[in-house]
């Protein structure tokens, strides 16, 4: 029996995909849900997985075509027997043979089919997922380790003419995630009147804080107390008293949000993505650092799903994490503000009448001016200063 292989249904607001990769060619074997293709939109890569267990028949559609919802990709042949001596099913099937820092781990399908492609030994790479589980990224960046070690071997480089074996080029295509982000940053700086205020922050109290209560906190919530969940709420408090900030412009009209989605920027393989944090005046500081790092895996699991992008109306991106010491953010249009985290650095500052060394972060708010005045801009972000400096003041709401 044949069955028909087709591009599942897209999310709303997107028309179209491009095949990103083919895991399997005519005439592979095919396990049911193990992901067969990947599809890349505008926002984040689809995985389509077998809806049942086959050889792979004739594909219709090859790598980079661009196709829509319900397109006809390939054909599934079901009659015949799979090979029992598939690799995948002898992963699968005795898994105690995985190394035993993975034995209580599920491999996604995308790592399976790496592992299985590439005859890789899993106990030589060291996963970086929650309790050392193994993610696709690991694996690609061991492949890439692996074949440089190996150019390098085969090609030793000869010091007497490395400039001139040094200079290549190699063009590939904007991948689609890159072109969107791309024209969204160019559409925010033509169609907004963008500027940047700057404050710094102390931080000496969040880190006692965190210092005194991050063994308790981690055994009762089961997650990190970290650094973002301050700024989240500090941004909530500081949002309720500057509405402006938190509004958009739609058309002729300015359409205040009373509720406060922030989007939380983090870096995933494919780039910069923002999911968002919903309804965050109801959570708690432990609700937004489980949310925030289930959000940082997905993104370098590449599994973010497209409505977990969608909306927002604020966002915090954190350069710091990178070591960047300032920045200017460039909003996430229609959103009419964004902040910047950079950072910490230990520097001398005047307290008291002394000299001390603190914890000093700078931070940047983005605004459009159109909506936004320079005075709430500024007061926006001391309020911020202000509640970090003191975090009692976040709990007490004043």
């Amino acid at each position: 029996m044949n069955i028909e292989i087709k591009t599942p249904q897209l999310p709303e607001s997107i028309s179209d995909a491009t095949i990103l990769t083919w895991h399997k060619k005519t005439g592979d074997p095919v396990i049911r849900d193990e992901t067969i293709l990947e599809l890349e939109t505008d926002k984040v890569v689809l995985e389509v997985p077998a809806p049942e267990n086959g050889i792979m028949g004739e594909i219709l559609q090859p790598q980079g075509n661009i196709v829509q919802a319900d397109d006809l990709l390939a054909i599934l042949d079901t009659s015949q027997q799979i090979p029992i001596t598939n690799q995948r099913l002898d992963i699968e099937a005795e898994p105690s043979k995985q190394p035993e820092k993975h034995e209580n781990t599920t491999l996604s399908p995308s790592v399976r089919q790496l592992v299985h492609k590439f005859n890789i030994d899993v106990s030589q790479i060291h996963g970086t997922g929650k309790d050392g589980r193994l993610l696709k990224s690991d694996v690609i960046a061991w492949l890439d380790q692996q074949e440089r070690t190996q150019a390098t071997e085969n090609n030793p480089p000869d010091h007497d003419h490395l400039p001139n074996q040094n200079r290549t080029e190699q063009r590939v295509p904007m991948t689609r995630l890159r072109a969107k982000i791309a024209e969204r940053l160019v559409e925010a700086q033509q169609n907004s009147a963008t500027l940047t205020t700057f404050n710094e922050v102390n931080l000496q109290s969040i880190i006692d804080l965190r210092k005194k209560y991050k063994e308790k906190f981690s055994q009762d919530h089961e997650t990190k107390l970290g650094f973002m969940s301050f700024f989240v709420q500090a941004s909530i408090e500081a949002l309720k008293k500057y509405p402006a900030i938190n509004a958009s412009i739609d058309g002729q009209d300015i359409l205040y949000h009373n509720y406060y989605d922030i989007g939380i920027a983090v870096g995933g393989k494919r780039g910069l993505v923002v999911p968002v944090l919903r309804d965050t005046a109801q959570m708690s500081f432990a609700d937004i650092e489980k949310q925030i790092r289930q959000y940082g895996q997905k993104a370098q699991d590449g599994t973010i799903t497209y409505e977990e992008l969608q909306g927002g109306t604020f966002t915090i991106s954190n350069g710091g994490v990178y070591g960047s010491m300032l920045s200017t953010p460039i909003l996430n249009l229609p959103q009419s503000a964004i902040l910047g985290m950079h950072n910490i650095i230990q520097r001398p500052i005047a307290e008291n009448n002394q000299v001390v060394i603190r914890p000093m972060m700078y931070l940047a708010l983005s605004y459009d001016h159109r909506i936004v005045d320079g005075k709430e801009a500024v007061q926006f972000l001391v309020t911020i200063k202000e509640l970090l400096e003191d975090p009692v003041r976040i709990l007490l709401n004043i």
